[in-house]
């Protein structure tokens, strides 16, 4: 353990996170990005799909493919934004709210399988850690420091 870095550890589980939401998601003809987009949508009122790109951390052109094969699935609906003819809303068809109901039941399912393998504690702790690493990113307090390597 002791020769694997911190960025190495994170980018190996979340790789393995992508690999089996990936796996269970092409059980049903869908992929990850498509189910985090279900979740992400908002039920009921739509969602502009300019604040869509940032909540779910995806660039525009990954967003834009996923979206499209989204309403090409029967899933999504775009519609102009009533309050922003600029903009434009995304709704979830019945078909879209179908499939957001089974991958909420997916990522609740792997968290309470998580939670039966590690006590609260270490949740508790895993949590600070991810959260202290994301405030030292987001203040961009890893590569402008001026202190060095030891």
């Amino acid at each position: 353990m002791k020769d694997k870095t911190i960025d190495y550890v994170l980018r190996a589980t979340w790789q393995a996170v992508a690999r089996m939401y990936n796996e269970e998601a092409a059980k049903y003809d869908a992929t990850m990005a498509t189910g985090f987009a279900l979740l992400s949508l908002d039920k009921e009122d739509g969602t502009p799909s300019t604040t869509l790109g940032p909540k779910m951390g995806m660039e525009a052109t990954s967003l834009t493919r996923t979206l499209k094969s989204m309403e090409e699935r029967g899933l999504i609906t775009r519609k102009k934004n009533p309050n922003d003819g600029r903009g434009v809303l995304i709704y979830l068809t019945e078909f879209g709210k179908e499939k957001r109901e089974l991958s909420r039941t997916n990522v609740l399912k792997f968290n309470e399988k998580v939670k039966q393998h590690v006590t609260e504690e270490q949740l508790k702790n895993f949590m600070e850690v991810v959260e202290k690493i994301n405030e030292l990113i987001l203040d961009k307090n890893i590569f402008n420091s001026t202190e060095k390597l030891q």
